[in-house]
């Protein structure tokens, strides 16, 4: 069996959604993860923060809308009345969820119920034009069995032994749709794998079932040289293995969220990428397979914030590092890159909302400086530090290039750089084909990922 997740704009419209039908419908029995149609999920949370603000007025207007486009889309998705009538009275349904909570009191609880609309709407249509074509497919609740423990961890004993019993209710049906992203926590209340989940709930569907293959569906046909949709005359990476992925996905290929690979990689299955626009196109696949002495990609990530703490308490000292990370713990603020020298220790983070609080508690233990807009440029590849010669070649590559701080050592598959965020020192992962870092670390072998910077 294989696990087959689409993203919001593979399902973002009806002419969509018919394609996709008609790549799953090969008689092939499959689990399909459906996210919410595209845009979906961004007015969900707009509906909310106006319930937050307690305007209901505003809620309702944003509900309104969108329960429009959705009818909209139905009446071109369905041929017939009565299958027409099924998903408009559906979709009435979690609408109606919706406007329930402008006249209560609202939190996150409400939110979360809110959010998961957009995928139970999407698995609903697709379920009922899948049936209105002829095609049999089976609606599997993704809250009947994807669940989180107390601390936000998904409960693989629970999500493999409550997915079986379901699966085999209809152990026949060549199609069973589910939703990515939603579940519930450990209390039963609906929550969710956080945003970008959808690849998550894939992946940890495929290793409940021990998929055949997990194939994660997007706008884009694998991992690309580039980002296709900022550079043009990109070409896809055919191979990549698990733990080069992984560092591509963290630090800036959007096209796969991070998460997805730890649960595939567990359980030795595949992950292809591929793309919905061009079905036949090979794609990117992901496996445990390494390609040894080569240098797989380079990735930027931006909006990076460097924090130094230097104090003569930490010569010759033990637990500093430890009252320092606590800080971080405290705030839920995860940590990029560290690095360290007998009297000082600097970490990079990517999240701001509690840096000013975070620096006030640092101040208690040394002189603290900062550093914003940065950029981590990380190369990835077989950089085991056997391999002679390949870290020269990427600090060689970056002599030009201001370097606030360079991690290496804490996996045998990446060398990272912090550098000012600006076009021209971060041009060697963009549209710069032919950089100085691409000429020296073998051109033929390299990725190139990042996000548009301003000058």
């Amino acid at each position: 069996m294989k696990v087959l997740k689409f993203g919001g704009t593979s399902v973002g419209s009806a002419q969509r959604m018919k394609s996709v039908a008609g790549l799953i419908g090969d008689g092939s029995q499959k689990i399909v993860v459906l996210s919410a149609m595209s845009g979906t999920t961004n007015t969900l949370v707009e509906i909310s923060d106006y319930l937050y603000k307690k305007n209901p007025d505003g809620a309702n207007e944003v509900i309104n809308a969108l329960e429009r486009k959705y009818q909209q889309v139905i009446c071109e998705l369905f041929d017939t009345e009565a299958y027409k009538q099924q998903a408009l009275d559906a979709v009435k349904t979690n609408f109606d969820t919706m406007r329930s909570f402008t006249k209560d009191l609202f939190t996150m609880f409400e939110e979360k119920v809110i959010l998961a609309q957009g995928e139970l709407m999407s698995t609903t249509m697709m379920n009922l034009y899948l049936n209105e074509t002829g095609v049999k497919s089976v609606l599997i609740p993704a809250l009947d069995y994807m669940r989180i423990d107390k601390n936000g961890e998904p409960d693989t004993a629970y999500i493999k032994s409550n997915l079986e019993k379901r699966l085999a209710d209809t152990p026949d049906a060549p199609i069973y749709i589910t939703q990515g992203f939603i579940c519930r926590n450990a209390y039963g209340e609906i929550d969710n794998l956080q945003r970008g989940g959808s690849d998550y709930s894939a992946s940890l569907i495929g290793a409940a079932v021990q998929a055949e293959e997990i194939q994660i569906w997007t706008d884009i046909d694998g991992m690309h040289n580039n980002d296709p949709r900022f550079v043009e005359g990109t070409k896809p990476v055919r191979t990549l293995n698990f733990e080069e992925a992984a560092e591509l996905a963290y630090f800036g290929a959007k096209i796969l969220h991070p998460t997805c690979i730890l649960p595939a990689k567990l359980n030795r299955i595949p992950v292809r990428l591929l793309n919905t626009m061009e079905p036949n196109a090979p794609g990117t696949m992901i496996c445990g397979t390494s390609e040894s002495g080569k240098i797989k990609a380079v990735a930027a990530k931006d909006g990076i914030t460097a924090i130094k703490i230097k104090s003569g308490r930490m010569l010759l000292a033990y637990g500093f590092l430890r009252k320092v990370f606590e800080i971080f713990e405290s705030y839920q603020t995860a940590i990029d890159m560290v690095t360290t020298s007998e009297v000082g220790v600097s970490v990079t983070i990517d999240n701001t909302k509690h840096l000013s609080e975070i620096l006030d508690d640092l101040k208690k233990f040394g002189t603290v400086t900062v550093d914003e807009n940065m950029v981590i440029v990380c190369v990835v590849g077989d950089l085991e530090w056997k391999n002679i010669g390949f870290e020269s070649n990427a600090m060689q590559a970056m002599k030009d290039i201001p370097v606030r701080m360079v991690s290496y050592g804490g996996s045998n598959y990446n060398i990272s750089f912090l550098i000012p965020c600006s076009k021209s020192n971060i041009s060697i992962t963009l549209k710069n084909g032919h950089c100085k870092l691409l000429a020296i670390i073998f051109l033929n072998n390299i990725l190139i990922y990042g996000r548009r910077v301003s000058n």
